[in-house]
């Protein structure tokens, strides 16, 4: 059964808690529980991993080649400023699907720039918790499960 890594980055592990207007009420665990159900119903295995750190998540983008067969990345601001991440995705070659809660294109200008898009199959933003299970749902067809 294939399986995939859903890693989150800084601050993610407050929501439901921070800035609920932009970031909506739906908690993390909730989030996971979601992508749990939404992956054993399209056969998948799914993994978590949430870091306020960088390297953590480096760390965890080069474990994945050899454990997943994609990613599910919601590196949050990190979006924005990180080339590491960026090249951590580039170097394991796994599928990846850049998520984020809001539409980053319709907020601050500094927001409108992803590094990891250059690197990802695809971007959802401003779906909410949706966009977890739409980016799901495009790894399975392309990992041909089902």
């Amino acid at each position: 059964m294939p399986s995939v890594l859903v890693l989150n980055g800084p601050n993610l592990n407050l929501l439901g808690q921070r800035q609920p207007e932009v970031y909506g009420r739906t908690t993390l665990a909730d989030i996971e529980a979601a992508c749990t159900a939404h992956a054993a119903s399209l056969g998948m295995d799914v993994a978590f991993l949430q870091s306020n750190h960088e390297g953590v998540m480096i760390d965890a983008i080069h474990a994945a080649k050899s454990t997943h067969g994609g990613l599910v990345i919601n590196a949050g601001a990190y979006t924005h400023t990180s080339i590491a991440l960026m090249d951590a995705v580039a170097s394991v070659e796994l599928p990846t699907v850049e998520v984020h809660l809001s539409n980053i294109h319709a907020r601050e200008e500094f927001r409108h720039t992803s590094y990891l898009a250059r690197v990802a199959i695809g971007q959802i933003c401003g779906f909410g918790p949706r966009g977890y299970l739409m980016a799901l749902d495009a790894l399975a067809e392309r990992l041909a499960v089902k």
